[in-house]
């Protein structure tokens, strides 16, 4: 920093963010987003955002996305990397990624104290990936304020918060495929529709699972006093009645999603690009190109996510159920979907598979989409989903009904919010039948087909008009903006006058 710079900051204190995800695909997107939002919307003086990444990931993000030209343009703001030697490339895979988080709470941890001591200009607030709570013990430490950000839906952290009075009352743990119907009645606002099954896969132990421990004390860490500002990717619109049960108690609650929404609103007017992407993955843009010659809202687009590995019999029975239904699909296969024990041999589908099947009509990506672009194109009618948050979010900002198969973690309480609360598809959670799978594309996509498509076009109008100027999320974004102006000046103070203190 230059002499006058460094004048120019102790005259007008810009408040720097650091922002640490947890470091996989979905985490890494939508807190990417909420870094560009923070370094476009900051207002007068801005805010310095850094954005704390993996090495690994970092890798991937510069070399398959735009992410490095694209945040240049905004002054300030860097990319910083931390090394903690963990084997990333095994770790952020199917349910590994519990593995992770417990790695990272050991190994992470002195290191990013160490990164945070030597930062220049120092950091002024953290926003850290709610699943990680040492981020939440080191900023205490050092004294510097903490906000968290649940990257997963609101109803799964809810859920999590209240873990501890569902096994207090016997609903946990479940007792056999029998028992999976059985109906959760410690949740508020959750009694009507949440079963066992609903449940976020890692419920599935027994009451003194390490994991599961972990989980409900990171969670409840979050209400201590005063409780933590909390950042949620959701809309009043969606989320309210769970919103305002959370709120009760997190009286700090940002909702500002849908984020990737919000963004291009936000940008829209301005000289940077409205297009961007946070992969990890090389994305196949030639995809788009087929989809520009089939009939509008005629195609199912399947993709499960970043995480979800399957048994190489599951991926038959899907392929089975799909090519009976006589519908047109895009299918991304991303390498790791199958699990390694009965990897996929080459780049393609077995051709045994698709024998007799006229190709004109389906496509299959071994690699990754550009989905957002995928999912707002005409010609899809609909999507076969693991139910992640960011996937859910960008269907229903897009208008597209869905078919859920979750695997793991808030996924399966994602479903059930899409088919029984809002009725926005299907869930075939804990499934995974040809005869099933061809029935329920052939409802989605034919039988009631106008049904869900006009609950799907009016949920995306309501989330796009959250993130327009005077909307929900719009003025709850702004709102943080203020708050985070608001605590970096107060920690300022606190540590000039602890500096004082020394100094006498």
């Amino acid at each position: 920093m230059t002499e006058a710079a460094a004048i120019m900051e102790q005259a007008s204190p810009i408040p720097h963010v650091l922002i640490f995800p947890l470091p996989v695909q979905g985490h890494v997107s939508s807190m990417l987003k909420l870094a560009e939002l923070l370094s476009l919307a900051g207002g007068e003086g801005g805010i310095r955002v850094t954005f704390l990444n993996s090495d690994y990931n970092h890798k991937r993000l510069i070399q398959f996305s735009d992410a490095e030209s694209r945040f240049r343009k905004y002054p300030g703001f860097q990319f910083k990397t931390i090394d903690d030697g963990l084997p990333m490339d095994q770790l952020t895979k199917g349910e590994k990624v519990l593995d992770l988080m417990r790695e990272m709470g050991l190994k992470t941890r002195p290191i990013f104290k160490d990164l945070l001591a030597q930062m220049d200009p120092p950091v002024t607030c953290v926003i850290g990936d709610g699943v990680l709570g040492f981020i939440r013990d080191v900023s205490v430490e050092v004294g510097i304020p903490i906000i968290r950000f649940r990257t997963v839906g609101v109803s799964c952290f809810w859920i999590n918060f209240w873990l501890p009075e569902i096994i207090e009352a016997g609903e946990l743990p479940v007792q056999g495929n029998g028992d999976m119907d059985r109906m959760i009645t410690k949740v508020p606002g959750m009694e009507s529709f949440l079963r066992c099954r609903d449940l976020p896969g890692y419920c599935r132990v027994s009451a003194d699972d390490q994991v599961l421990a972990r989980i409900v004390r990171t969670t409840r860490e979050s209400s201590s006093s005063p409780p933590s500002p909390l950042i949620l990717n959701t809309f009043d619109d969606f989320d309210g009645p769970i919103l305002a049960q959370v709120r009760h108690l997190f009286p700090k609650t940002y909702a500002i999603g849908p984020l990737h929404e919000h963004l291009k609103s936000r940008l829209q007017g301005t000289t940077t690009t409205s297009s961007s992407s946070n992969s990890l993955w090389k994305e196949e843009a030639s995809c788009l190109t087929w989809l520009d010659t089939q009939p509008p809202g005629s195609v199912l687009y399947v993709n499960f996510g970043s995480i979800t590995v399957m048994r190489r019999e599951q991926l038959v029975e899907f392929w089975e159920g799909l090519t009976s239904s006589k519908n047109r699909f895009l299918w991304v296969i991303r390498p790791g979907l199958v699990s390694h024990e009965e990897e996929l041999d080459g780049d393609e589908i077995p051709e045994e598979l698709v024998e007799g099947i006229e190709k004109e009509n389906l496509k299959v990506l071994v690699g990754w989409a550009p989905q957002e672009a995928v999912l707002s194109h005409d010609a899809v009618g609909g999507f076969l989903t693991h139910s992640g948050w960011n996937s859910t979010l960008e269907s229903i900002v897009a208008g597209v009904p869905m078919i859920c198969w979750p695997f793991f973690a808030d996924q399966q309480v994602n479903s059930r919010i899409v088919s029984e609360v809002l009725k926005l598809g299907l869930d075939m959670k804990d499934v995974c039948d040809r005869r099933v799978v061809e029935r329920m594309v052939n409802e989605l996509m034919v039988e009631k087909k106008e049904e869900f498509g006009r609950k799907a076009v009016e949920m995306a109008r309501m989330a796009k008009e959250s993130v327009k100027e005077g909307g929900s999320s719009y003025e709850n974004l702004e709102l943080l903006i203020e708050d985070i102006k608001l605590m970096s000046s107060q920690a300022r103070e606190l540590k000039g006058c602890k500096s004082s203190n020394n100094i006498s």
